[in-house]
């Protein structure tokens, strides 16, 4: 197999993210902790994973970040924006998800980093409002500042290359229309301030003009519009979304593979979350709500295909609900109730009660995802990168096609894209080889 060529990694690598809050400040009080040798990187897959190359028998099973080129840990520089001035120790101790003692040890670096000004309208998340907010005659001059911001950000730290997150608070519903369709009507429509252009959609413009590969890790219609896909591939620029995929939506994507491959049938998923952070308060928005749910509730529908198994799964009934409860902070419950039937139609049920921290399932999601396109970007890879369909609620694909959903198939997937990478033989489990 052919080789991609893949620029080395040299340099200090920028990783710029809009919304200073629980996920951003975990994810870097948790990278300094690792490289400051108090923590372990635990759930990332670019520092613990592994990969097999070749056959069973040949024992090959290298370490991902010792496979492909990615930068190091030691090269990262974080920079963000947000509508609150707080530097990212004084948003972390509000977050209140990591202990005061890890929060210390890494307090130098994290009082370091201070939120620029943020684009930001209240229209669009309507549960927070904050001073630290970007004035500007239309969209398109706010996603001029944003690209201002980039290039002092580099200059001031010395960064080669940048990549930029979307980890700021879940928009309101927004429709595709007829001006997000191509490059020319969005940016007429950010130059007249339309309101069907949202923030993370001016960010995401900025990012990539800017050369930066772009993930939003929310549910917002953000970077999966025809407009920033035309950029993307116009500008050769990688990206990726949407919607982080962590708590309750990583245990469906485990369990609905299971029970298709053993032909179990499923009349209904209930599935309710309670969480206290400034996600769960957005959330008790019904627009924004609206967005989550859309998110959430496509993930069954594709993993089970009820379509190709319809006495399995045609009349399944499926239901999401998010309460915002604040005592729970950013400790989120979720509760799922599966009623299920097997042999003879008889039914069965499971209960799953996952209590789970949000932000330190996310904050591992927002490296690899920072690396792995950084790695894209060097390996000339450009426009929308389905094989980090890993990380993500609602995976961005070409036009026509489904999403994957299975966890297990979009591993597959993003390890053989590495192994195509580097010229190595895909894995494809056959085995049929030994027995010949």
């Amino acid at each position: 197999m052919s080789k991609t060529e893949i620029r080395p990694a040299k340099g200090k690598l920028g990783v710029l993210i809009p919304g200073i809050g629980a996920v951003s400040t975990t994810f870097m009080a948790g990278v300094e902790a690792v490289r400051r040798g108090i923590a372990e990187p635990i759930g990332s897959l670019t520092q613990m994973g592994t990969i097999r190359l070749g056959k069973r028998t040949e024992n090959r099973v290298p370490a991902l970040r010792e496979f492909v080129p990615l930068a190091g840990l030691g090269d990262l520089v974080f920079g963000g924006w947000d509508i609150f001035e707080d530097n990212c120790y004084e948003a972390a101790r509000k977050a209140g998800v990591l202990e005061k003692d890890l929060l210390e040890k890494v307090k130098p670096l994290l009082e370091s980093i201070v939120p620029m000004p943020a684009v930001f309208d209240n229209r669009y998340v309507k549960k927070l409002s904050g001073p630290n907010v970007k004035k500007g005659a239309n969209w398109y001059d706010l996603a001029e500042q944003v690209m201002e911001d980039i290039r002092t950000f580099e200059k001031t730290n010395g960064v080669e290359r940048s990549v930029m997150i979307w980890c700021a608070s879940t928009e309101i519903f927004i429709q595709p229309s007829d001006v997000h369709g191509s490059l020319r009507a969005f940016e007429e429509g950010l130059k007249r301030k339309d309101e069907r252009i949202s923030p993370s959609m001016v960010y995401a413009y900025a990012a990539i003009r800017s050369g930066l590969p772009f993930a939003n890790g929310a549910p917002n219609l953000t970077v999966d519009i025809p407009a920033l896909v035309e950029l993307a591939r116009e500008r050769s620029v990688p990206i990726a979304g949407k919607d982080l995929k962590t708590g309750q939506t990583l245990m469906k994507t485990i369990l609905a593979p299971g029970f298709k491959a053993r032909l179990l049938g499923v009349s209904g998923w209930f599935s309710t979350n309670i969480l206290g952070n400034r996600d769960g308060e957005v959330l008790d928005d019904p627009e924004s709500f609206k967005t989550k749910e859309a998110s959430k509730l496509s993930v069954l529908d594709e993993i089970l295909q009820p379509h190709l198994y319809p006495t399995l799964y045609r009349d399944l009934y499926h239901k999401v609900r998010i309460n915002y409860y604040p005592p729970r902070g950013d400790n989120k419950e979720g509760w799922d109730n599966i009623d299920i039937f097997g042999w003879l139609g008889y039914p069965m049920q499971i209960k799953v009660d996952f209590l789970c921290r949000d932000s330190i399932l996310a904050a591992p999601i927002v490296l690899d995802l920072a690396l792995f396109l950084d790695l894209a970007a060097r390996a000339g890879r450009r426009g929308i990168q389905e094989w980090l369909s890993f990380y993500f609620k609602s995976p961005m694909t070409a036009p026509g096609l489904y999403p994957e959903h299975d966890l297990f198939i979009q591993l597959m997937k993003l390890k053989n894209t590495l192994r195509d990478m580097k010229g190595e033989e895909l894995i494809h489990h056959l085995g049929s080889e030994y027995y010949d």
